[in-house]
Parts: C-alpha cells; structure tokens; sequence
C-alpha cells in the first residue's frame, strides 16, 4: 500500500479518532461506575456506624462496656471491615476491634476528626457527603472511613452512670474504616471488560468503516484511477463501471460520456485527416497532370516554331524540284527506266510536300470556324471516307451511335481530322483481319469542386480497335509531337498531337487505354455547349 494512499490515511485517522473517543466513553463509564459503587459503600459504612451507635447505646447507658467491646469485635471481623473504633470527646479511643489501639488518643488533624475540626469551632452538622472520605495507608490499600457523632441524648445525661454535662452536645464518635480492595478489583476487571468490548467495538466499527468506504469510495476511485490511465494511454473506447447512482457513481457517468466524446471527436479528426490526405492528393495529381498539360502546351509550342522555321525553309526547294522533276518526266517516254525513275522522284517529293504542309498546319494558329453541327453525321461521314480501304484489307469498321446525340458546339471540319487520325492509326495497328467500333454517348462530367462550377454535358466518342495495343511505357509519349512506334515511311508522329491540340482547343479532352495483344480505345471528350463568352460573340457576329 502506497505511503500516501487514501485508504491509509482515512483509517489511520479514524483509528484514532475512534480510540480517542472510546477512551473518553470507557473513562467516562469507569469514573461513574467508581463514584457509583463509592457511594453504595458509603452507604454501607454509614449505615454500619449508625448500627454500631444504635446497638451500643443500650449497654452504654447501663454502663457495659465489656458487651460493646465485645459488639464491636464482633463487627471487626465482618468482611471488608478495617477498624471499628469508638473515641471519646477529647479524642481517646475507648473501644476498638484492634486492641492495641485502646487508650491512644487521636488528634484534631488525623482522620477522621479534621472532617469536624476544619477552623477553630468544630462543626455541630456534617452533611452525609461529607462524613466519609477515602484514604490510603501506608501499605497502599485504599479505605473509606466514615464518622457518626454520638449525640448526648436526655436519656445520656439522666443516667446515673452519665458523667458528662447536659450543655455537651457530642459524647464522641464511630469511626469505621472499610477497605475498598475489593472494590477496587471489581473496578479493574470491568475496567478490563469495559476495555475489551471498547476495542471489539472499535475494530468492528473499523472494520465495517472500511468495508463501506472499500465499497462506496475506494472502487470507484480505483475505477477512475485506471479509466484516467487507458485515456492516457490513448485507449478511449473502455469505459468504467458505474457501480451505484450517488455522486461517484454521476462522475463515472461524465467520465464515460468524456470518453465517449473524446473517442468520437479523434475519431473524426482522423477521418478528416483522411479526408485532407485524400483531397491533398487529389490537388497534387491535378497540378502534376496541369503540370504536364503546360509541359506539353510549351513542348507544342517549341516544336510549331521549330517546324515552322523548318516548313518554310524546305517548302520553296521542294517546289522547284518537284516542278523541274515533272517537266523531265513529261519528255521521258512511258516505260523507260528514266520515267520510272523521275515517277519516283515526283511521288517521295510530294510526300515531302504533305509533310511539309501537315507542320505547317501543326505550326499555324488556325482559327477554327465554329458552330452546332451533328456528330453522328460527321462520324458517319468520316467512316465512310475510310471503310472501303479499310475493307481491302479485310478491316471490319462498325458503328454504335446514340440517335438522340444533340447537336454540340465546335469546328465539324476539326473534329473531322481528329476521327481520321484515329482511324487511320487503328487500320495500320491492325494486321490481318480485325475490327474497329466508332461509339457515341453522352457524358456527365462532374462538378469541379475546386471552382465550383455546375457539371458540364459532354459527349463521348469511343474508338476501338483490335491491334497490337502500344506498350506502357509509351502511353505516356503517344501525344507528343513526332513520337511513333510506326515502321519508317508509315507516320510522321504528327497526328495523335494535331488531335490533342484540337481537342483541347474545343474545351474537352482525349484519354487512352491500351493492351499489348488485345487492343487500344481512344476517348474523346467533348463539351456540347460552347463557353458563354464564344456564346455571346457569336450571336453579335450573327447579327446583320
């Protein structure tokens, strides 16, 4: 048990207010008990000494003083009695139970004549308290004396034998002494008895102090010790007994309710730190993918220059050459070696040509004409273009359309180009037999959080195919410019990225999935209501 421990001290300290106070109660009970039976022995003496005056009186008066020797020897030898003694008025004793007594005279300051002879005129009335008084002889006995006055009766001085005058009032007194041995041993062995049950009952009483505060206060303290040490420790989901309804029992009540309150409050501080782990990574993958968009727009950019530069500077040789080229050709006579050669010449110059023009279409900022068109119609007509090539080399191309598509916002002539490139590049994914599904749907986006902005409508544009597929580590690269996995003189890496610029300058976006062995999907994502600001300017521009 700890030093400083409640329990200690509370029964520490109601030890010793218990024994205090049943040591005050015992003395208490003894001291009236002792006073109690020192007035039955008082009592007792008093009526002795009156008896010895009243069964002497006869014999005095007749003057037989061997009878009243022989009276009070007689009483000598009762139980308990010390001395029975007669003393006259000048303070001889004439008779005594102890003999060698006889004839001594007592003075006025000796027992028991000082109770009378307090001041210089001796008392005529004693008050029955005050003839008796406990004394203590030499031998450490303890005996209580007492005196009765033998009064000069008119019986006394008409006597013949009376030798005393009638103006005296006293002839002298009984003097019993009575030992309190007895008495006293009674005393100690209820003081014992007294005692004992004193200390049964503190012990009981403690004992049962003890149970009720183990019961009522120690287990509940305990109880709030260990809840205090599991919220320490973290553990909020364990609560503490309640073990009755008084005061512990409400504070384990608020206890558990703050613990209930604690666990809930961190359990929800965890899930939006989740939350904020969650939107925090949501943020981060955002600005990396705008990260990339401006890397992307920026690499564009630099190539469109670049290629520009490049377009303009071959453009105006290649012409010359392919325009000298064709005027050999025409004097060449059909089938000689020489046209078969210039053929040549003009075919892979016109392809550099077509090169040439696609960067610099790549390279120009051309100012798309928009407006609603119908994206069914531009997706059939496209198809249309490409299915009889497609189907030469056994390319199955279907399509699954939405009839109730709406009409949307953009340039059908752009849009055209983009539904090109990728069919082209799923016939050329393709060998052998295979298929590829041009699909349309509508398409819910949803609502940006970070702006606020309501859901936008789009349409979807899914093409399929069943090629080859392109490998991970170029998905990343497909929309950069002049990146192909083609064999030489089958691309020019120039489409997917003229795509994805037209894309992006219509509001929307392009994504790709692919499987290496089992096929590609391209997703075009396009807004059906143009922007409210290409809104406005084109009904000003509509107006005459």
């Amino acid at each position: 048990m700890q030093k400083n421990s409640l329990k200690l001290k509370i029964g520490f300290y109601l030890i010793i207010v218990l024994s205090t106070a049943m040591l005050a109660f015992t003395w208490l009970i003894l001291k009236h008990r002792q006073e109690d039976m020192q007035g039955v022995v008082a009592r007792h003496v008093t009526q002795l000494s009156e008896m010895v005056v009243a069964s002497t009186r006869y014999t005095m008066l007749v003057n037989k003083r061997d009878i009243v020797e022989k009276i009070i020897e007689d009483l000598g030898k009762q139980k308990g009695i010390e001395r029975i003694r007669v003393i006259s008025k000048d303070g001889t004793i004439i008779h005594s139970n102890r003999k060698s007594e006889v004839g001594y005279s007592v003075e006025q300051k000796d027992e028991p004549c000082i109770n009378c002879h307090l001041s210089s005129q001796p008392l005529k009335n004693i008050p029955d308290d005050k003839r008796w008084k406990i004394i203590e002889t030499a031998g450490g006995h303890r005996v209580l004396g007492t005196m009765h006055a033998i009064r000069n009766e008119a019986s006394c001085s008409s006597a013949s034998c009376h030798e005393h005058p009638v103006n005296q009032s006293v002839l002298g007194i009984v003097d019993v002494a009575y030992s309190l041995d007895e008495m006293d041993q009674s005393m100690r062995s209820h003081a014992v008895h007294v005692i004992s049950i004193s200390i049964g009952f503190i012990l009981l009483f403690a004992l049962t102090i003890g149970l009720l505060l183990q019961r009522l206060i120690y287990l509940p303290l305990k109880d709030l010790e260990a809840g205090a040490k599991d919220v320490a420790g973290g553990k909020l989901g364990q609560a503490i007994p309640v073990r009755s309804g008084d005061e512990f029992g409400l504070v384990a009540g608020s206890f558990n309710q703050m613990t209930a309150a604690l666990h809930q409050s961190r359990q929800e501080m965890q899930d939006l730190v989740q939350t904020l782990e969650h939107k925090v990574s949501e943020r981060t993958q955002e600005l990396l993918a705008a990260k990339a968009e401006v890397a992307q727009g920026e690499k564009l950019a630099s190539i469109g220059v670049l290629a520009s530069g490049i377009a303009h500077e071959l453009n105006n040789p290649l012409t010359g050459v392919l325009t000298f080229t064709s005027l050999m050709r025409k004097k060449a006579p059909d089938g000689s070696e020489d046209a078969e050669d210039l053929d040549l010449v003009i075919r892979e110059t016109k392809r550099c040509a077509s090169i040439i023009k696609r960067l610099l279409d790549f390279a120009r900022e051309k100012v798309p004409v928009k407006g609603f068109f119908s994206l069914d119609r531009v997706i059939e007509d496209t198809v249309r273009f490409v299915e009889r090539p497609a189907s030469l080399q056994q390319i199955e191309i279907n399509t699954d359309l939405d009839p109730g598509l709406p009409q949307i916002w953009g340039d059908a002539d752009l849009i055209k180009q983009v539904i090109l490139n990728l069919l082209v590049n799923a016939q050329q994914a393709i060998e052998g037999k295979g298929n590829v599904t041009v699909r349309s749907r509508p398409y819910a986006a949803s609502a940006n959080a970070k702006t606020g902005a309501d859901a936008m409508p789009m349409v979807e544009i899914a093409v399929i195919d069943t090629g080859c597929g392109i490998p991970q580590a170029n998905l990343q690269r497909i929309f950069d410019p002049f990146f192909t996995s083609k064999e030489v003189g089958k691309g020019t890496g120039l489409g997917l990225s003229v795509s994805y610029g037209i894309v992006k300058a219509h509001g929307g976006r392009i994504t790709v999935e692919s499987v290496v062995g089992t096929g590609t999907t391209f997703r075009i994502y396009l807004p059906i209501m143009p922007p409210s600001n290409e809104t406005e300017r084109h009904a000003d521009e509509s107006k005459p």
